[in-house]
């Protein structure tokens, strides 16, 4: 196999949501053999300062509506701004758990319930506490031309990381979700330990 990442749109099909209706593309990449997806909304090809949300998988949040993270609510507010603009782009990446993988992250849901943090219960799993790639989110913004974004996020590495991939930066655009004390924990460590810009 190659060691140059290719990326490439395989298929997109209109998609009403409650949100409003999008084109959803799914993308095939020589890396690994998850369908890494894009929600598009309006002509947004080879715009400048387009709002793009890049948002790693979450199972249990984004499908089952956890309380214990904030992903699901992140992921229909992002699709709600989107919306209202009546243009953008939420880039769906498969990196479950920060990157871990599903089953690791259960194990990590088990180790904070004895009170680990996230942080530390990825640690002793053996991970980092944040293993995700932006490299198939940065093709996937080449795939429409988009040179510049406004990035949905609260968190810097993600800046950083697409930033160092070639992607420009416009602005950042907050999101900020309620807090539950479900969640509080989670978010809490989320901006004492990796950065996350967040008013808790």
């Amino acid at each position: 196999m190659s060691d140059t990442l290719t990326v490439t749109r395989m298929v997109g099909a209109r998609l009403p949501t409650v949100e409003g209706e999008f084109q959803l593309c799914l993308y095939h990449n020589n890396r690994d053999d998850k369908e890494h997806l894009a929600l598009v909304m309006g002509d947004i090809h080879g715009k400048a300062n387009t709002l793009v949300r890049v948002h790693s998988e979450c199972f249990t949040g984004d499908v089952l509506g956890s309380r214990r993270c904030d992903c699901g609510e992140q992921l229909h507010q992002a699709l709600s701004q989107i919306a209202q603009e009546g243009e953008g782009m939420l880039i769906y990446l498969r990196q479950e758990g920060r990157g871990i993988g599903l089953l690791d992250k259960l194990r990590a849901y088990n180790l904070q319930d004895e009170g680990f943090d996230t942080v530390e219960a990825n640690l002793a799993l053996g991970h980092q506490p944040d293993e995700r790639d932006y490299a198939i989110a940065a093709h996937i913004l080449k795939d429409w031309d988009l040179c510049t974004i406004r990035l949905m996020t609260n968190n810097p590495l993600k800046m950083e990381s697409l930033q160092t991939l070639g992607v420009t930066i416009a602005d950042r655009v907050s999101l900020q979700t309620d807090i539950t004390p479900d969640n509080s924990f989670y978010l809490r460590t989320k901006v004492e330990r990796m950065r996350h810009l967040l008013t808790l």
